[in-house]
């Protein structure tokens, strides 16, 4: 059976389009294809979070269950499906959750709908990221069948710096403290070598990202519409750049817009892709509370600025202090900590890096990170590493914008 009615030839040129990387060298071609399309297919039909949508497709994979929604006799067919594939444990819980989703999804499919998102993906420069791809954070997989099917995202591919990650997080109407703590933040944990991860949205999200590019940081949004729908649109230029020197994901297909329901589930994207969740400020009813919600509720660290016990905008702050547990942080270097020191593996390129950085750094005189990359002809990442490295040993301080060697 053809998959939403293309050929073999028109499912390999759409899955050209939109691939993230290479064909797994031992993958079957036409297999292949036809998974990453009817994935592009699932972001079309079922809303972001959909467990019984994730459940079906973990169950008997993107392009059965695709081709199910179109056929008759298909609760009979998914029990000898779940037969095949040993999963007799799991069969009528599937097979429930298939019957509480199979009519809206039928509902929603349109091939045409597909090909457009396909289109618009292509024109945007965006790509499919699914599970495995160079694109995918791993982490996303410990949200179970309420995860992604996939991920369209433009820019870099970031994998690894997935590893390293904190999502700094908080409200949109930020005063100016909040928006001065972010910034410190963003650019301490930018020099410590780590991924500021947020959402794109005016206040807090925005001054984290901004702080992270300025530092010459990698930076990665999610947005709860399309990569290609920069959303708030005041926010356009900050996303394209985030785009250019980091990475925009989205769970849903370009084209579509925004809405309530999928910020809530955009935040649970936030936290489970980050190593750890910081609420820098939020009121009592700030929609980073959500995320903490789910940070917390994953097992992720989570950390709390605390504010003026006045200010009505770090309310939901000392909230999560008391309810949650999350830990009070103050600094960068205190937000790195929930993560824990980094995974060192000696090698005689970090040596040397750390040695040339180390070399270059005076006892008095800041030096900032881009004097350090001019000055040793280093990478910034490299010279952030390095960084790392030395202040963890004690060997340099960081004040202000820049570094001193101790």
């Amino acid at each position: 059976m053809t998959l939403l009615g293309f050929s073999d030839d028109r499912v390999a040129e759409l899955a050209a389009a939109i691939a993230d990387g290479p064909q797994p060298v031992d993958s079957d071609p036409v297999g292949w294809c036809e998974d990453l399309i009817a994935r592009a297919a699932w972001s079309c039909v079922a809303e972001p979070g959909d467990g019984a949508a994730g459940g079906v497709v973990a169950a008997i994979g993107a392009a059965t269950s695709l081709r199910l929604l179109t056929s008759s006799g298909a609760t009979r067919r998914l029990r000898s499906l779940c037969a095949e594939r040993g999963l007799e444990d799991v069969t009528e819980a599937v097979v429930a959750a298939w019957r509480s989703g199979a009519a809206r999804w039928a509902a929603r499919l349109d091939p045409t709908a597909v090909e457009r998102s396909i289109d618009l993906a292509r024109r945007t420069g965006a790509r499919l990221a699914t599970p495995g791809a160079p694109s995918w954070p791993t982490r996303l997989d410990d949200l179970g069948v309420h995860g992604p099917t996939a991920l369209w995202v433009r820019g870099r591919r970031l994998a690894a710096e997935f590893d390293r990650s904190i999502a700094l997080v908080g409200a949109r109407a930020a005063t100016g403290y909040g928006e001065h703590v972010t910034m410190d933040a963003a650019s301490g944990l930018v020099d410590r070598g780590f991924t500021v991860i947020s959402g794109a949205a005016y206040g807090i999200d925005g001054a984290a990202h901004r702080a992270a590019l300025a530092d010459g940081g990698t930076t990665v949004a999610f947005l709860a519409g399309g990569v290609d729908r920069p959303y708030p649109s005041g926010h356009t230029s900050l996303i394209s750049r985030i785009a250019e020197v980091g990475a925009v994901y989205a769970e849903v297909p370009c084209g579509v817009a925004p809405t309530k329901w999928r910020f809530l589930q955009r935040n649970r994207l936030i936290a489970a892709a980050s190593a750890a969740t910081v609420v820098l400020e939020a009121g009592a009813r700030s929609g980073s509370l959500n995320t903490a919600g789910h940070a917390a509720s994953l097992g992720r660290p989570l950390g709390a600025v605390p504010g003026p016990v006045t200010s009505v905008a770090s309310a939901g702050c000392h909230r999560l202090l008391r309810e949650y547990h999350a830990t009070c942080v103050t600094t960068a270097a205190e937000m790195a900590e929930l993560v824990g020191p980094p995974v060192v593996v000696e090698s005689a390129v970090g040596a040397t890096a750390s040695a040339h950085v180390l070399g270059a750094l005076r006892l008095r005189r800041v030096t900032t990170v881009a004097e350090l990359v001019t000055t040793t002809g280093l990478t910034t990442r490299d010279v952030q590493s390095a960084l790392g490295l030395l202040d963890l040993d004690g060997s340099v301080i960081e004040r202000g914008d820049g570094w001193v060697r101790r």
